[in-house]
């Protein structure tokens, strides 16, 4: 009978509590869909939702570590070495966009007179560390995944020769998409005189593979002359594949005054990371060429208000007047770029949106799988890459518009994580990623109507199950 009792009292003091977590989440004035998840979560699995709540849920790590003043302060003297090095060429049409990032992240508009495009993961790992080997003066790198694998210790191991050539070395990687990889892993960088640091590290990594306010960027800077930007991270599967096929992501590799954006973004990120500021004007050096190709880093965090990269797709996709082709691992977008999508491909504009028919997650392939209904009724052709999984995050419009970053078309990357991207305003560069765009549609199976339709009654019930998660996943 006690049993019984003290049974009941546990019962309902759970139940209490997750009203309680409940209420604060609807107080925090959260984004509808992210507050509608949480309640049904806690509504109808309490004991668990209040364990998936304490570790994905609270923002308090953003409260400890993250201040929106000195955020903004430090964007400020990142970009204080810069000065606008891109030409005028800028159609007016994106001229609204460029002031919208100028003025919400600080975003100055520089250039490039190089901009490659690497979508091989062999070829991206040859050229990076070729580059590791010519570096002089600084290499500075950071990554979401940084395995302990062949390639990973490939990479580390080039990074070792260089610290002891006395080049300076510092690497982030991120605590939460490197939780399997040994501490002792980079302590070979740090003997060779390098540093090493994790991003807003983590006490329960296993726990919290999707804990809120990671860093999601993928940059290196090499002499502040030479950036990457993109999707790849430092693995063995980026280059070797998966177990179903290959690893399609997309990356750049700048030269130009634009690299001083990626590196402003660096140092700022070394800050929230080492809490020590890094500066001096070698680590932004005059370019050697004056660049012609207009480009802007764009970043975004989980503080403020402005949500810059997200906000960059929906501008775009506004401004479209003839096509739009997309790519993205994760399709779990909010309201807004739904509408905008679905308005473009309405207003007659060609909007192409490629996901793959089978990632690295279950539950998410559902989930994105739920958004392609109503977009494939407002005429949006979608594409099922089908030889592998397609990581890349790209946007292409009109011969015109690139956008290249490590942002997924998901709430996690619009909302929780420090995610970046470059836009790059110039014919040459969109239509080598058009082309490329062209060439995956051959590796990919075009989705219709009536295949969706086909679908079994079980596939829908998990698509609309995980559709409710997918602005918490």
């Amino acid at each position: 009978m006690e049993l019984t009792f003290l049974i009941k009292c546990i019962y309902w003091l759970n139940i209490l509590f997750a009203i309680y977590i409940m209420v604060r989440v609807i107080l925090n004035n959260r984004n509808p869909a992210h507050t509608v998840a949480w309640a049904l979560v806690l509504l109808f699995v309490p004991l668990l939702g209040l364990v998936l709540y304490f570790f994905f849920g609270r923002d308090t790590r953003r409260r400890r570590y993250i201040n929106k003043r000195l955020l903004s302060q430090l964007q400020q003297n990142s970009y204080a070495h810069h000065s606008p090095h891109a030409t005028t060429n800028v159609p007016s049409v994106y001229r609204r966009m460029v002031d919208y990032f100028e003025n919400t992240s600080y975003s100055t508009l520089l250039s490039a007179y190089d901009a490659n495009i690497i979508t091989d993961g062999r070829q991206f790992l040859e050229v990076l560390l070729h580059d590791i080997s010519e570096a002089r003066h600084h290499i500075h790198m950071m990554f979401y995944i940084f395995e302990n694998d062949e390639v990973g210790c490939g990479v580390r191991d080039a990074l070792v020769a260089k610290a002891r050539e006395g080049v300076e070395v510092r690497l982030i990687y991120d605590s939460v998409g490197c939780w399997t990889v040994p501490v002792d892993f980079y302590d070979d960088i740090r003997r060779a005189g390098g540093y090493v640091v994790p991003f807003l590290k983590v006490r329960f990594p296993l726990f919290t593979n999707k804990v809120n306010y990671r860093n999601h960027r993928k940059v290196v800077v090499i002499d502040g002359k030479i950036g990457f930007v993109g999707g790849f991270n430092i693995a063995d599967r980026y280059v070797k594949g998966c177990s179903w096929g290959r690893w399609r992501d997309t990356m750049l590799r700048l030269r130009g005054s634009v690299v001083h954006a990626l590196q402003g973004v660096f140092l700022m990120d070394w800050y929230f990371a080492d809490r020590s500021q890094v500066s001096g004007k070698y680590y932004f050096p005059v370019p050697e060429t004056m660049g012609h190709i207009p480009a802007q880093v764009v970043t975004s965090t989980p503080v403020g208000r402005w949500r810059t990269v997200m906000n960059a797709y929906i501008y775009a996709l506004s401004q479209a007047k003839n096509y739009i082709y997309m790519q993205t691992p994760y399709l779990m977008p909010n309201e807004q770029l739904i509408s905008m999508m679905q308005n473009a491909a309405l207003s007659g504009v060609d909007v192409r949106l490629m996901i793959p028919l089978q990632s690295d997650s279950k539950l998410t392939d559902y989930a994105s799988y739920s958004y392609v209904g109503e977009l494939l009724e407002a005429g949006v052709k979608i594409y099922l890459y089908r030889e592998g999984f397609v990581h890349a995050k790209t946007f292409v419009s009109d011969d015109m518009l690139s956008i290249v970053g490590s942002a997924n078309i998901d709430f996690r990357s619009f909302y929780y994580n420090f995610e970046v991207c470059t836009c790059v305003y110039d014919e040459s560069t969109a239509k080598r990623l058009k082309n490329i765009f062209y060439d995956d549609i051959k590796l990919s199976h075009q989705l219709t109507m009536k295949e969706f339709a086909g679908r079994s009654w079980g596939h829908r019930c998990m698509e609309s199950l995980s559709r409710l998660l997918s602005p918490i996943l």
